[in-house]
């Protein structure tokens, strides 16, 4: 086995040569076992164990073990104690959710403040199948039936290649101890039941299941490749990025002979989930919407818009002094006197500051707000039919800011000024505001 890891790391781990690697070790038989073999390897190497305080005694007999190892094999250890069950609490999480967050959490502290280069965990070619059918009986995309990836980023998980069994038969070969988790007996988790009941059934139908699915999980990942390359060769022709917002050209979308497959592989990484309705915005009518937790996905007109979805609509007022002349919140605005004027555009105006009624007022839009558009002597027209007129979609038309002097509109911020407040020939103090 010793033999088959060295081959292995040459050929898919080349970079963790000379490397200094920390060792996931929680006691159980997978990782003793990791450990036991890169002690034999030339890497600097230490052991990182987690007490979950989860099991009683039983944890605290796991720490000991783990610690007993690693002075028994001359490896440095780093052990922690988290109160799993008060933090799952505190912030709403399964205990399994809550682990796994408390692990890799210290695991990348001890990263930056111990100088490791890689994370090691002991995961195998069985738990690569039980997380096969847990995501195949859930119901997943392609990424969920490619495994458990070998390396991402910091993290890598070497012994993916042998089964579990080649794992306890090196153990008793080698006479290494091990801590067996009690849980681990427990059919109230999915994936318990998944090893025990159908794992050895799948094994017994084909004595040759694992090396099957390896070569079968190997096409997959083949196949997640060239369905991504595909992917952003696509993306290219149908979206548009501008700042933080995200347009799927809908016309170029249909066009495609499967577009739903490119929508999930686009959006997928957003967080929406009910994917039916995300397919159903394409042909909604505007100001549809769908939610994730932290996007929303937006039809307008001839797009779909994905942008971050913004909590705290701000519907405070900002008032503005006589005498000022830079703002900063809610826009950077400057103010200065200037005794002429040059060419006006939609981020510079000049105002009579005779016509101003101090403070000026900074606020978003509401219904029902009307202005005289600038060149439109004497007529009104409503902000909602402005908006309407210029095509704004519905995220410009919440990100709109006006100015007001009193109950009259000097500014559609960054668009159109008003009528009311322009330079004449008895204007006598020009303002000059600019937005930056």
């Amino acid at each position: 086995m010793l033999d088959k890891l060295k081959n292995h790391i040459a050929h898919h781990f080349p970079f963790l040569e000379n490397k200094k690697l920390l060792l996931a070790t929680s006691g159980g038989l997978d990782s003793i076992v990791m450990a036991h073999l890169f002690h034999q390897l030339d890497n600097e190497i230490a052991l990182a164990h987690c007490n979950f305080q989860l099991r009683g005694l039983e944890s605290f007999g796991d720490q000991k073990f783990v610690q007993d190892f690693a002075d028994m094999y001359q490896i440095p250890v780093f052990i922690t104690q988290f109160d799993t069950q008060a933090f799952a609490k505190d912030y709403k999480l399964s205990t399994q959710v809550a682990a796994r967050d408390l692990r890799y959490n210290w695991f990348y502290e001890l990263l930056d403040t111990e100088n490791f280069d890689y994370i090691l965990t002991a995961h195998h070619a069985d738990d690569n199948i039980e997380t096969f059918l847990i995501n195949l009986s859930r119901g997943t995309g392609l990424e969920g039936l490619t495994g458990i990836p070998a390396h991402n980023g910091n993290i890598v998980r070497p012994l993916l290649l042998f089964s579990r069994e080649e794992i306890a038969n090196y153990a008793n070969e080698n006479i290494i101890e091990w801590r067996e988790d009690s849980s681990n007996a427990s059919d109230k988790y999915l994936r318990n039941k998944i090893r025990h009941d159908l794992v050895p059934i799948l094994k017994e139908l084909n004595p040759h299941f694992i090396e099957s699915f390896q070569k079968t999980q190997s096409y997959l990942q083949e196949s997640e490749a060239m369905v991504e390359d595909a992917s952003i060769m696509v993306y290219q022709q149908v979206v548009r990025q501008e700042e933080d917002e995200m347009y799927f050209d809908l016309n170029q979308l249909k066009r495609l002979p499967n577009y739903k497959s490119y929508l999930y592989q686009w959006l997928n990484e957003f967080g929406f989930s009910a994917w039916d309705d995300v397919y159903d915005l394409v042909d909604s009518q505007s100001g549809k919407q769908i939610l994730s937790p932290e996007f929303r996905l937006l039809k307008d007109r001839d797009f779909l818009i994905l942008s971050p979805i913004n909590f705290q609509i701000d519907q405070q007022e900002y008032f503005i002094e006589k005498g000022i002349k830079d703002v900063k919140i809610p826009l950077n605005l400057s103010f200065c006197k200037v005794d002429d004027i040059s060419i006006s555009s939609n981020t510079v105006i000049f105002v009579d500051q005779d016509k101003l009624e101090y403070p000026l007022v900074l606020r978003k839009w509401k219904e029902g707000d009307s202005f005289q558009p600038f060149g439109m002597e004497g007529k009104s027209k409503k902000l909602s039919k402005f908006f309407k007129d210029e095509k704004f979609s519905l995220l410009e038309k919440e990100n709109v800011w006006i100015l007001w002097s009193g109950n009259s509109i000097v500014w559609i911020v960054g668009h159109r000024q008003d009528e009311r407040f322009r330079i004449n020939n008895t204007t006598k103090n020009i303002i000059k505001i600019d937005l930056q």
